[in-house]
Parts: C-alpha cells; sequence; structure tokens
C-alpha cells in the first residue's frame, strides 16, 4: 500500500473488544433446482455479486463450499479475548471505499489506522537518519519499478538498483512479500506500477470477516456444497453439487486463480485457454498470520505499534504488537519462506515468531505466550493462497479474466486491474460481474449501474510513494 514519505507504515489499527459475533447459519431449504442466476463462491465477491443481482428482482442462488460466508475474510473470536481476523482485514482509501458505508449502515463501528511504526537494527530501534535512509531506498527501488513498467512487463527484482547496501533485504521484503505475498523475482512491474494508491486504512472493529458475513444475511446462501462442475454454453449454464444440480441462465464464478487452475472446478466446455493461461500467471501469493497472546508487554512497544527489521533476506517478518491496546500481537510472514514456514506446520510457525522477537527484544517470548493462533491459506483447500500477484508479463491478463464466456462471468480480486489483492477489489469485482450478467439476461430492475473501476493513479508523486505493508492487507482491502 503506497504512502508518502510522512507516512510510512503508518498501518496500525485497534481493534477494540467487541459482542460475540453469531456465525451465519446454512441455509436449511433444500437446493433450488434453477435460478436465473448462480454465484458460486460466497467471499466478499459472491456477496457483492449477489446482493446486486437481488436488489434487481432476480432470482440467485449462492453456492458456497466451506461451512461459512467471508472467503478470504474470516473472524475468529473465540481463540483470544478480541476478534481477530485471520484473513484480510485492512479496507483502504476508506473515503471511497465500498464497504465503509455498508459497514456503518450495519451498526459496525469503523475505526482508522493510526500511527506508529518503528524499524528495528538488531537489539535498537533505527536513528532517524537511518530510516530516512531506509525511506531513501524505498523511493529509488518504487521508481525504479515504474520506469521499466512504461517499457515492459518484467519482473521487479530485476530492475533493482544494485547498490541498495543494508536496506537491501528490507526493501525487498516490504515490496514483495509484505505486500504482495510473492518475491520480487515472482512480481510483475507492471502490476506493481498499475495498483492503485492505497494512503489510508481503516477495518471494522468487529472484524472485517464479521462484516462480509452480516452483509450476507438474507440471500439464499447454500453452506458445505462444494460446485463440482459448470456447464455452459452462449445460452445458458447449469452448476453440480453434491447437493443437486442448478440450472441458470448465467453463472458468475468468485474461485481464487489458484481454484480455478488447480481442476477443482470442472468445466464443460473448459474455460477459455487465454483465461487459464491468464490465471496462471496471477497465481495467489502466500501471506499467514502467526498471532500471540503476551500478557504484560513483555516487549514495551506501545499500543498498535507496527515493527519491521533491517534484514538481510525476506526470512523475516511485520509486527503488529498490542493490538487496539490487548496483549494481542501479530508476526505476518510472506513469499517463498512464508510459505515453506507455513507448510512445516503450527508448532514451526509459532517457533520462528518466538525467535524471530527474541533476536530483536532479548525477552524469553517462549514462556510468555499465553494463547497462539496462526493461519495457513495455502492449505486452505477453497483458497489455496492468499492474493493474487502477476508473475512477469502477466499483469495483462487480468483484463483477460474479465471477459464473458456465453453465460459464464469470472469476478474476484484477481480480475480488477488496480485493486487487485483488495477487499474492495473484489467486491467492485462482484457488483460488475453481477451488471454484466443481468445485461446478459436482459434486466437490471431497480439495481444503480457499477461505478467505474477507478484507474491508477500516474502521477509524479508515485515515483516518490512507499509501499505500506499490509495488515492483512491481505487481501490487501
Amino acid at each position: 500500500m503506497p504512502v508518502t514519505r510522512r507516512g510510512f507504515m503508518s498501518l496500525s489499527l485497534g481493534l477494540a473488544a467487541a459482542g460475540p459475533f453469531r456465525p451465519f447459519q446454512a441455509w436449511a431449504a433444500p437446493l433450488p433446482r434453477d435460478a436465473d442466476i448462480v454465484v458460486i463462491g460466497a467471499g466478499a465477491a459472491g456477496i457483492a455479486a449477489a446482493r446486486r443481482i437481488a436488489a434487481a428482482g432476480r432470482k440467485v442462488v449462492v453456492i458456497e463450499a466451506t461451512g461459512q460466508i467471508g472467503g478470504r475474510c474470516q473472524t475468529d473470536s473465540a481463540t483470544f479475548d478480541r476478534p481477530f481476523d485471520r484473513g484480510a482485514w485492512w479496507m483502504y482509501n476508506p473515503d471511497s471505499h465500498p464497504l465503509v458505508k455498508l459497514a456503518r449502515g450495519a451498526g459496525m463501528d469503523i475505526a482508522s489506522a493510526s500511527q506508529g511504526q518503528k524499524i528495528r537494527i538488531g537489539r535498537r530501534n533505527a536513528r532517524a537518519g537511518e530510516a530516512e535512509d531506509f525511506l531513501a531506498t524505498l523511493v529509488r527501488a518504487n521508481r525504479a519499478i515504474d520506469d521499466a513498467a512504461r517499457r515492459s512487463d518484467i519482473a521487479c527484482a530485476a530492475v533493482l538498483p544494485k547498490d541498495l547496501g543494508d536496506w537491501g533485504g528490507a526493501t525487498e521484503f516490504l515490496l514483495g512479500p509484505a505486500s504482495t505475498g510473492k518475491d520480487l523475482k515472482d512480481l510483475s512491474v507492471g502490476d506493481q506500477f498499475r495498483a492503485q494508491h492505497r494512503d489510508a486504512a481503516a477495518a471494522p472493529r468487529q472484524g472485517l470477516g464479521t462484516l462480509i458475513a452480516k452483509l450476507g444475511e438474507g440471500l439464499p446462501v447454500a453452506l458445505s456444497t462444494p460446485a463440482t462442475r459448470v456447464v455452459w454454453s452462449n445460452r445458458d449454464a447449469s452448476v453440480e453439487t453434491s447437493a443437486g444440480t442448478i440450472t441458470a441462465r448465467a453463472v458468475i464464478v468468485t474461485a481464487s486463480t489458484n481454484v480455478l487452475t488447480s481442476g477443482k472446478i470442472k468445466f464443460a466446455p473448459e474455460l477459455p485457454k487465454r483465461q487459464l493461461d491468464a490465471a496462471a500467471k496471477l497465481s495467489l501469493g502466500s501471506y499467514d498470520h502467526i498471532a500471540l497472546d503476551l500478557p504484560g508487554n513483555p516487549l514495551g512497544l506501545s499500543r498498535d505499534d507496527v515493527l519491521m527489521e533491517q534484514s538481510r533476506d525476506n526470512r523475516t517478518a511485520m509486527l503488529y504488537a498490542n493490538i487496539g491496546g490487548s496483549s494481542l500481537c501479530m508476526l505476518d510472514v510472506g513469499g517463498s519462506f512464508g510459505h515453506d514456514l507455513a507448510g512445516q506446520g503450527e508448532t514451526a510457525m509459532v517457533a520462528f515468531a518466538t525467535e524471530w522477537l527474541v533476536k530483536l527484544f532479548g525477552s524469553d517470548i517462549a514462556g510468555i505466550v499465553k494463547r497462539s493462533s496462526v493461519t495457513r491459506w495455502d492449505t486452505a483447500p477453497y483458497v489455496m493462497g492468499a492474493m493474487s500477484a502477476a508473475a512477469p508479463g502477466g499483469q495483462a491478463g487480468r483484463r483477460v479474466l474479465m471477459e464473458p464466456s456465453g453465460a459464464l462471468f469470472l469476478a474476484g480480486e484477481a480480475t480488477h486491474e488496480t485493486l487487485w489483492g483488495t477487499v474492495g477489489g473484489a467486491w467492485e469485482s462482484g457488483e460488475r460481474a453481477a451488471d454484466a450478467a443481468l445485461n446478459r439476461i436482459g434486466g437490471i430492475r431497480g439495481a444503480e449501474p457499477a461505478k467505474p473501476e477507478r484507474p491508477a493513479r500516474r502521477s509524479r508523486a508515485k515515483s516518490d510513494a512507499l509501499p505500506r505493508a499490509p495488515g492483512l492487507a491481505w487481501p490487501r482491502t
């Protein structure tokens, strides 16, 4: 998330304790045999699409593989004494974010990101001059990426200045794993250049997952009902599930790019090759949380402090401390290192987190941890990763995914050219796909037209902007 020099990493957010969230209850009625439009997936894109279709007076059915609404937005209100968003938790650019108004209308409290960040060099904080050197290094790296993107779509790592010095590792971590879930060698300069500025952040105190679930209330959502096969043509479509087959005039698929390319959902005929190729180049990065309950503030940090280190490489983390003034601290890991670490399981992840904190603070953290919880999104069978990030040469694939194929439409954060990797992008893509499907079947009765995607800003200021680490910006909302 780009920020100005003065606003570097002003990302923290207090998640105050809220009342317990009551999970959305599964639809008890038998699965209908027909609908105007079937939506596959009850994440942000799917719920946005379904709300749009229902508002147009059309019959919609949402098919969700898991047992809850939310997709990559899941709020855990049981593990700790306060809501803990296990997936996305930020809404960027809240003044224009489509979910902020809906959240307030639903009676939810919106907390803005507050200032508070530190850079650690060994067991001390970076001095003012050192922090300024880091910021200058980031500016140089950003400018190199933007300049390269105007010529060709190659890897970010290939265009970085060779003399980043002691801040090279931290720069690569912040621009890559901490922002996109991928290492810079696997990232498109074009995707980074096209990304819209994300200059402010906010989140519902009750949790972003809670909000998406609340917005799904009243919709016909069939939970624990994976779609196994989609048969489509230029006329109509049908969706096969373990609970039966639904025929429809159109289908909107919001599955992640990793699910699309995995073959978990069969298509007859197959998805167009250009779309499968595009999805393969827009695979999901790896980004996970390691949450620790550290009573007594053993790190000596302030409320909502954000901290990173002067690292040698991507074997590091981003720390969010004392969230909302509580004892909950969260370390975020990503990229190839995060993927490998998550593959070793929860014990290894918690061990890394405690070792990392001991290295930087010297405290006996291991004996202080009261409770812990980790996410492992790469192993989630119906998601298979965190957020999409284009491989070199893959940026143009986002527009390819937006192309309709007869009665079949794709949606999700990967289909947004400028707000990819964000919940806001997912929501807008769902509304866009719903409008396209409604236009196809002949009516948007009472529905407002979707707002056009906001174009990426390409002012000179962008070259001086620094990426803000996602607070699960993943998806960066």
